[in-house]
């Protein structure tokens, strides 16, 4: 989901300079919600890969579906086994075709045990820009929010999470990731919680995840702190949850895909990293590097998606970083 996420900065400045090109975005159904109003040339093709175009025969008969839209350019911003095929029956057809450079030598000299070669590597954006331009497309990113400035409208929410009343701060809090190497503890975050709310009392705390063990974790929070609320519980869908990040004051997330969902909606992110890195080039986008929260090792990072065993052991990237750290930087941006 970060991944695609990821495309919608570059896809609307792409839409916002080339009005007269028409854009057709080709993902997983549940990514609609972020370009479906993203511009009036921006479209979106829905393609369930588990039911519709399941195996090589459902490649097939997806590409035939593209080819009927008569494109005349397509880029491969994911590069894994089935665009890598769609992509090669394009070029076989004539097609012009651009696909990203990850720049996985980079990465891999990152996330070395030894022998770290430690650069900034570029960011996902930049890597979507430079297929764009393969193409012969020259952008300029200038992209803020999917909503309008004030945030997406949620009225129809209040109903379930309440107004947000005078003088209260709203924060959201993402505890969770795909890998354990990218979750900070949930006793350190619980901590977290409670510095937070002695520092602000006048404070509503939104609890984002998904799953069956996250969800009982979060109840299990907001059951205890009357300030938390199990927003992905009971407001009914990705695209809810989004609309709500657009009113936050801040976030506090992994390096997860919520980071780069409140990262769409132009909210603060306080960014919690272990295993991984910013160097890799997935800090969330307009996001500040003072932001981030981390703890400098040599062992850092030891990779590049989280999903790899700690060289040491004990995940002591996660478990250096203390409760108060956390709490310090969401003073720092609810303050301001």
């Amino acid at each position: 989901m970060g991944d695609v996420a990821m495309t919608v900065p570059v896809v609307a400045s792409l839409a916002r300079q080339y009005p007269d090109m028409r854009i057709t975005v080709l993902s997983r159904p549940f990514t609609r919600c972020f370009f479906e109003n993203l511009a009036p040339n921006v479209g979106f093709m829905e393609a369930d890969l588990k039911k519709d175009y399941k195996g090589l025969h459902g490649l097939n008969v997806l590409y035939r579906r593209l080819v009927s839209k008569q494109f005349t350019a397509v880029a491969d911003c994911h590069d894994v086994l089935r665009t890598k095929y769609l992509r090669l029956r394009f070029f076989l057809g004539g097609y012009k075709v651009a696909h990203i450079n990850k720049h996985r030598h980079g990465k891999r000299l990152l996330a070395r045990k030894y022998n770290k070669v430690f650069v900034q590597q570029p960011t996902s954006f930049q890597n979507y820009i430079d297929v764009i331009t393969k193409l012969g497309y020259s952008i300029k990113p200038e992209f803020t929010s999917i909503y309008p400035q004030d945030g997406a409208q949620i009225d129809d929410l209040y109903g379930i999470i309440g107004e947000k009343k005078e003088n209260y701060k709203w924060l959201g809090i993402a505890p969770f990731a795909a890998h354990k190497g990218k979750i900070y503890p949930i006793e350190r975050m619980e901590k977290a919680i409670q510095l937070i709310i002695k520092k602000f009392p006048k404070l509503k705390i939104f609890l984002f995840g998904g799953g069956k063990e996250e969800k009982q974790i979060l109840d299990s929070l907001a059951e205890k702190y009357e300030q938390c609320m199990n927003a992905s519980a009971i407001l009914g869908g990705l695209e809810n949850e989004i609309r709500l990040m657009s009113h936050l004051d801040a976030m506090i997330s992994m390096d997860s895909a919520n980071m780069h969902l409140a990262s769409l909606v132009n909210t603060p992110v306080i960014s919690v990293w272990g295993a991984t890195h910013p160097y890799a080039g997935f800090m969330g986008w307009n996001q500040k590097s003072e932001n981030a929260v981390q703890t400098d090792m040599n062992c850092r990072p030891c990779s590049i998606y989280g999903n790899k065993p700690c060289f040491r052991g004990d995940y002591a990237c996660m478990n250096s970083i203390a409760p108060e750290q956390i709490c310090d930087k969401v003073a720092t941006i609810l303050n301001q």
